[in-house]
C-alpha cells in the first residue's frame, strides 16, 4: 500500500473514509462484512472476507473463517481467544500458528 493508511468504503450512496488504525476487526457475514471501529461505530457492506484480506495492510490477519483482526488493536491473547477492546474473538486452529509467529516477532 506504500504508506497509505486509510481506505474508503461505500455505505449507501456515500463513500466513507476509514483509517486502518481505527479498524478493530472485520467480521464476515456471508457476502457481507461488518467493520468494527475503535469509536464503537460499525459499518456493514457488500464484500466477501476473502476478497478483502489482500487489500489490507500487513497488520491485518485472518484468525478465523469469519474474522480478520488488526494486530495493532489486540489487547491480549489467551488460549484460543484474543481480546480487542470489549470483544472476545476465537482463534481457529488453522490460523493459530501464523498468528503466534507474527506476535512472536513483536515480543520483547
Amino acid at each position: 500500500m506504500g504508506g497509505i493508511n486509510y481506505t474508503f468504503i461505500k455505505s449507501g450512496k456515500k463513500l466513507i473514509k476509514l483509517a486502518f488504525d481505527d479498524i478493530l476487526f472485520v467480521k464476515g457475514l456471508g457476502n457481507y462484512i461488518e467493520i468494527f471501529l475503535t469509536n464503537d461505530k460499525k459499518y456493514i457492506y457488500y464484500k466477501a472476507l476473502k476478497d478483502l484480506i489482500s487489500k489490507l495492510p500487513d497488520e491485518f490477519m485472518r484468525v478465523h473463517n469469519s474474522y480478520i483482526i488488526n494486530l495493532k488493536n489486540v489487547d491480549a491473547i489467551q488460549d484460543n481467544h484474543l481480546m480487542i477492546s470489549k470483544y472476545k474473538i476465537t482463534i481457529a486452529k488453522s490460523y493459530r500458528t501464523c498468528l503466534l509467529n507474527s506476535v512472536g516477532k513483536l515480543l520483547l
